[in-house]
């Protein structure tokens, strides 16, 4: 029950956010902070009672009784369908990951968002109830139903609270996520069905669903409705043109949430899901979606370095980041796995730091063209501080997160295909290229002459606070990455052996 009182608190938090603006204005905020909390809390305080978790054990992918936790109770008995959760090392960072920066989105929006606050904060906290519910679920039926919950609230922070083009965003956001999502309601449907054909019996279990015999061709097409979902939520070059839109139009929390959290979804679903379940077509298929990992990162980090507007130029830089994680899952060894595990909790804090900053500037700017920025860091100097070194962790400084992510996908890439690996470094340059010229033109140089007798405000202790979170975490992944690998390790490995996958040169 632990899980579902996970997923219960923030959905029973979302309503009294919503109540308390009666209560007065800042109360939903307050609220919403307490709920996640809260919700961190409690599942640190069952995670105490549990042996080391860097130390865990194997589990296997189709033997629930060796994961960390297990729920399952029947639903829908006719078709096989249960509510049911478990939790492995690997979905449990996911967890974390999500209630961390879950926090990290409400103290974002503390002085962005002024209108309907209460519905706002609820909107929040029912998306990170809902992402919650994709890490966890392991009934198909169950998950796709958490996959499409998770668009709606996000849709509507887009939608209300966004920018000048916000509806224009908040829509595309919406197509492209349903429509990707129906293609693997389809493909899990065929999935069951054949299942059923070789067993006699109807079931949604992804442990009863793993090493379902099929036809070579029948595992190419389920996999691929399962691989185009993924990708589009990733998101992927060519199915990343919803991304810049959406990050650029949503209020500050929801960048925050879309980049840290929302992403991640798409890169849990394929090393849960994609690969698992149809092992042979995603060695067969590993040479296109490496190919069009190397794409995204060198193609992303072009069209970032051409932006002019803050949050759309990181909004790239995302695309360009993740291309690394499509890399790491379809080389299918561990040290490329390790890395794109390594990339999903790094890129979350990293990006997700950014896209606050930019937010911040427009609050007190009023803009996000960097042409109208310039010499910020003079008068605020604090700001400057926080925003160079989350710009030089994007870019890949050594000592931080995000270098010991890439470089282990690079890594483990370079035992598969080098010449895939040399284009994927590619992006390293332009990300070092175009990161230090977002910071160049937005607190470097000499001051915009419209700023003169501006009074800008630094940043203040909440801040400060939130940031210093951030810092603190990508520091620790950086010097010290083990306890995320230990944590990570034997579920990649026994996923390993299950699949028995590993890519030739």
């Amino acid at each position: 029950m632990v899980m579902i009182n996970l997923i219960l608190i923030l959905l029973v938090g979302g309503v009294l956010a919503m109540l308390s603006e009666r209560a007065g204005e800042n109360m939903p905020r307050r609220v919403a902070l307490t709920v996640v909390l809260l919700d961190i809390i409690y599942l640190l305080s069952h995670l105490s009672g549990m042996a080391d978790l860097t130390q865990l054990q194997a589990p296997m992918p189709d033997d629930p009784s060796t994961w960390l936790m297990h729920f399952k109770a029947q639903w829908i008995p006719a078709f096989g369908i249960s509510i049911e959760f478990a939790l492995d090392g690997v979905s449990l960072l996911m967890v974390m990951l999500t209630l961390v920066l879950g926090a990290i989105a409400i103290s974002s929006s503390w002085t962005d968002v002024m209108a309907k606050r209460g519905f706002f904060e609820a909107n929040l906290l029912w998306t990170l109830a809902g992402v919650l519910g994709v890490f966890m679920a392991l009934d198909l039926f169950l998950f796709f139903l958490f996959w499409e919950v998770m668009l709606i609230p996000m849709y509507f922070m887009i939608a209300i609270w966004g920018h000048e083009n916000r509806g224009y965003a908040a829509m595309k956001f919406f197509i492209f996520t349903q429509a990707s999502g129906l293609l693997m309601l389809v493909a899990t449907l065929g999935l069951v069905a054949v299942n059923h054909s070789a067993t006699g019996q109807w079931s949604f279990s992804y442990f009863d669903l793993l090493n379902t015999p099929m036809a070579e061709q029948t595992a190419h097409w389920l996999m691929l409705g399962f691989f185009i979902a993924f990708v589009v939520k990733l998101p992927a070059f060519p199915f990343h043109t919803w991304l810049p839109d959406a990050h650029t139009q949503a209020p500050t929390a929801g960048s925050v949430i879309l980049a840290g959290i929302l992403l991640k979804t798409g890169a849990y679903g394929l090393i849960r899901f994609a690969v698992p379940l149809f092992p042979e077509a995603a060695l067969d298929f590993s040479f296109t979606a490496m190919a069009l990992g190397a794409a995204g990162v060198v193609y992303g980090a072009v069209l970032a370095f051409s932006q002019t507007d803050f949050k759309r130029l990181v909004a790239y830089s995302s695309v360009s980041h993740m291309g690394f994680v499509l890399l790491g899952v379809y080389a299918w060894n561990e040290l490329a796995l390790q890395g794109a595990v390594m990339q999903m909790v790094a890129h979350g804090f990293s990006t997700a730091a950014l896209f606050m900053i930019a937010g911040s500037l427009q609050e007190r700017l009023h803009t996000r063209d960097m042409r109208e920025m310039g010499g910020l860091w003079q008068q605020m100097p604090r700001m400057g501080a926080v925003a160079m070194f989350f710009v030089v962790a994007s870019l890949g400084l050594p000592g931080l997160g995000n270098f010991v992510a890439e470089f282990l996908v690079l890594l483990g890439l370079f035992q598969v295909n080098p010449w895939m690996t040399a284009v994927a470094a590619l992006g390293l340059i332009t990300g070092a290229i175009y990161s230090l010229i977002l910071m160049q033109r937005s607190f470097q140089g000499e001051p915009n002459a419209k700023l003169e007798g501006h009074s800008l405000t630094d940043f203040g202790r909440r801040e400060m606070l939130t940031m210093a979170v951030m810092m603190v975490a990508l520091i620790g992944l950086g010097l010290y990455p083990q306890p995320v690998l230990d944590m990570a390790q034997p579920v990649l490995q026994s996923l390993l052996e299950m699949t028995s996958v590993e890519i030739a040169p």
